[in-house]
């Protein structure tokens, strides 16, 4: 399927999806959404990938969504595009694989949300991140108030969202908005060097572990450990846990087939 505003390719078992307006600075709009809604379906039911990586074409990740046409919807309106892109978010977030955010540039409002609706954050030292709407009169709509929070806290979060400034990538790195910063020449290398040791990993103990934590992070700690205790004995019932184990004792390298 051909795609306007965004791009996609795999190698071997890793997915890359760049969205793809750089004269736009990668701004959200409707057809970015519908375009990614129907990409991750793609990718949700592609059972030979084993992880995802999501980036910006050009300088910027994705700079927000496309205040343009935000500008002109009506209550109603805007109320269905939230709902849109905060599905979009979620359909990453809850994809069994891995999503690692390679953030090449500006990653601001939306592109922010997207960024924090991936597993694990990488950002060039010339990366930028916010939470700026309310500057425009407007606030975070695609997860930015609940996520944000649940990454660095409220102190950090109220601050970002009320004060609307911009960081930098070091100090989202300092308050745990990313995980690592590296120049800008590097981001594409270290990000595939990630993507790869992840997917070298037992897949289904990956996909499970991922469960866990996202269940897990929602409720309360005696029943996020009955979510651990169950998925530990599901890796027990697969032939990756046997070839794991096996290749340890045996002192070899593991050879994963994801069964």
């Amino acid at each position: 399927m051909g795609y306007n505003t965004i791009k996609y390719e795999t190698n071997e078992n890793i997915g890359k999806l760049t969205i793809n307006r750089p004269d736009a600075l990668n701004a959200l709009n409707s057809e970015v959404l519908d375009e990614l809604d129907n990409l991750l379906n793609e990718i949700k039911n592609d059972k030979d990938l084993r992880v995802l990586i999501i980036t910006g074409e050009g300088r910027s990740f994705v700079a927000g969504a496309d205040i343009k046409e935000m500008s002109v919807l009506s209550p109603i309106e805007a109320n269905k595009f939230g709902k849109k892109g905060i599905g979009v978010f979620r359909k990453i977030e809850t994809l069994p694989i891995p999503v690692i955010a390679a953030v090449n540039g500006f990653a601001l409002g939306g592109g922010c949300e997207l960024a924090m609706a991936c597993d694990i954050r990488i950002a060039s030292e010339k990366a930028l991140f916010g939470q700026p709407e309310v500057g425009l009169g407007i606030m975070p709509g695609f997860g930015g108030t609940q996520r944000l929070q649940r990454l660095v806290g409220q102190g950090w979060a109220k601050y970002l969202i009320l004060s609307a400034e911009n960081i930098k990538a070091e100090k989202a790195l300092e308050i745990g908005l990313v995980q690592d910063v590296v120049e800008k020449e590097r981001l594409e290398e270290r990000v595939n060097e990630l993507a790869k040791s992840i997917a070298k990993q037992a897949p289904i103990a990956v996909k499970l572990a991922k469960e866990a934590i996202n269940t897990g992070g929602q409720t309360d700690i005696d029943s996020a450990l009955r979510i651990e205790e169950l998925a530990f004995g599901m890796t027990f019932s697969t032939e990756d846990m046997k070839t794991g184990t096996e290749a340890f004792v045996n002192k070899q390298k593991a050879e994963f087939e994801n069964k």
